[in-house]
């Protein structure tokens, strides 16, 4: 059975992790326990995110029961396209657009993914863009940091501006678990691609 971390949740919806997770503290969506070790992750269904979707798209701005009874029609009917809330007709809830988008973020978070390897060998096991020793979270850095793609690929010709673009909601949608390495140019403001000498840093594989 296929699962979305609250992390991926909040990259897919739209919505901010803080949200993702009140709608699971305040029992609008149970996402099952998975437990690896010592972690336990909570994960979230299709359906789950279909309504999270709906919260990002308004639905939060109506009374909480009214959502939580939102939430369990939706997961009694799946697909349906439109919900009747309240036992009457006063109120429908389209399903269909929340639902598109949900499919549509789902097939992009996927590319994303298939763009990015985490092998033991590489980095220590670092996420890098595919093909390259490039960290991902390097460039997230980067671009928070104020860097522009045109900077960052003066750096680094091996990437594109897909790839740039797609590290930020990758680092959001996997964070890495432990204390984060330290980046010398943390903090500091960017000045071109000289705010950032890792020339030593092999480009390719």
């Amino acid at each position: 059975m296929v699962g979305y971390t609250p992390a991926q949740a909040a990259v897919l919806t739209g919505l901010p992790l803080s949200a993702v997770h009140k709608a699971i503290d305040s029992r609008l969506i149970r996402p099952r326990a998975t437990r690896s070790g010592t972690t336990v992750r909570r994960l979230l269904t299709k359906e789950q995110l279909i309504f999270l979707q709906l919260e990002a798209a308004g639905l939060r701005l109506l009374p909480l029961g009214t959502r939580r009874e939102i939430a369990e029609l939706l997961q009694q009917s799946p697909k349906t396209n439109r919900l009747p809330v309240g036992g009457g007709t006063a109120l429908r809830i389209e399903i269909k657009p929340a639902r598109r988008k949900v499919e549509s973020q789902l097939k992009h978070l996927a590319r994303i993914e298939e763009m990015v390897v985490s092998n033991p060998d590489i980095m220590r096991g670092t996420p890098v863009f595919k093909g390259t020793r490039i960290p991902v979270d390097l460039v997230a850095d980067m671009l928070a940091q104020g860097a522009t793609a045109s900077e960052i690929l003066e750096g680094y010709p091996t990437l594109d501006k897909e790839r740039i673009a797609a590290a930020p909601l990758y680092m959001r949608a996997f964070p890495r678990r432990g204390r984060p390495s330290r980046r010398p140019w943390h903090g500091k403001k960017p000045r071109g691609k000289r705010s950032y000498p890792l020339s030593n840093l092999p480009t390719t594989a």
